[in-house]
């Protein structure tokens, strides 16, 4: 579904982004993982159109999309997620959802989009009633609004932008087993940036790990928590939970 090579942005002397390749097969979620400053952030506003890469290419089912603005990528079906929620608090929460919905399909009618933010709103379980109102959402339904939006651009890909953060560990969770039931019920790929490692292992088919904008590891859960590099400027401490965490989520606590 999406082929990246050898992908490159600069600010001025500086290198966010250095030289990254990867692929993402259609139907998977792949996880994106690093130390702060290792690029993540960077790579998902090259995707969504925030910036134009520096070098390389993005292959969106076959076509090139680097460079596009935003609207013209969401369009074409890669929809996003924040780190920070910021909802037009003037409008309901349908109404965000609405809006986004109109925004993302690029046509349509308010109908079109009524209908998409209706079923986004039941994916995420969020209230449907056209007064419910932003103000009253703790974190965790900021969060399900993120997604609620996302889903109702219709997306194909989604990028996920650490949907855990400011959560408790049931929220977690919930958090989680959304994405998978997005994936599997949506049929939405997903690339999913997090922090909240044990969680995120149990979730992705693959992790990809950067640091200082260069990919360093790729692979299985399993293989990339027991990478030495992977440990050495990741995980540190905690590499001995998040192996036994992916063990476990593969069916193979051996392996840990």
């Amino acid at each position: 579904m999406l082929k990246v090579e050898g992908l490159v942005k600069r600010f001025g002397g500086f290198t966010a982004v250095d030289n990254v390749s990867f692929k993402v097969e259609q139907g998977e979620i792949l996880g994106l993982i690093g130390p702060n400053g290792s690029g993540k952030s960077t790579i998902f506003n090259m995707l969504s159109g925030t910036f134009p890469p520096t070098a390389g290419t993005i292959l969106f089912q076959g076509k090139e999309i680097g460079g596009l603005p935003p609207h013209r990528i969401i369009n074409s079906g890669i929809g996003r997620t924040f780190q920070i929620p910021r909802p037009f608090r003037r409008l309901s929460i349908r109404e965000n959802v609405v809006l986004a919905g109109y925004y993302g399909r690029g046509s349509g009618s308010r109908s079109e989009a009524e209908a998409a933010a209706e079923g986004a709103l039941a994916m995420v379980g969020l209230p449907m009633e056209r007064d419910a109102s932003v103000d009253g959402l703790g974190a965790a339904g900021l969060k399900k609004l993120e997604l609620a939006k996302a889903i109702a651009t219709g997306p194909k890909l989604l990028l996920a932008d650490e949907s855990l953060g400011g959560l408790d560990e049931h929220e977690m969770d919930q958090a989680a087993d959304m994405l998978r039931k997005i994936r599997t019920e949506l049929g939405i790929t997903i690339i999913w940036v997090e922090h909240i490692m044990g969680v995120l292992m149990k979730v992705v088919d693959r992790v990809m790990v950067l640091d200082h904008g260069e990919k360093i590891s790729e692979g299985l859960p399993t293989e990339v928590v027991a990478d030495p590099r992977v440990i050495e400027v990741y995980l540190g401490t905690d590499a001995g939970e998040a192996q036994a965490t992916a063990a476990a989520a593969s069916g193979n606590p051996g392996a840990a």
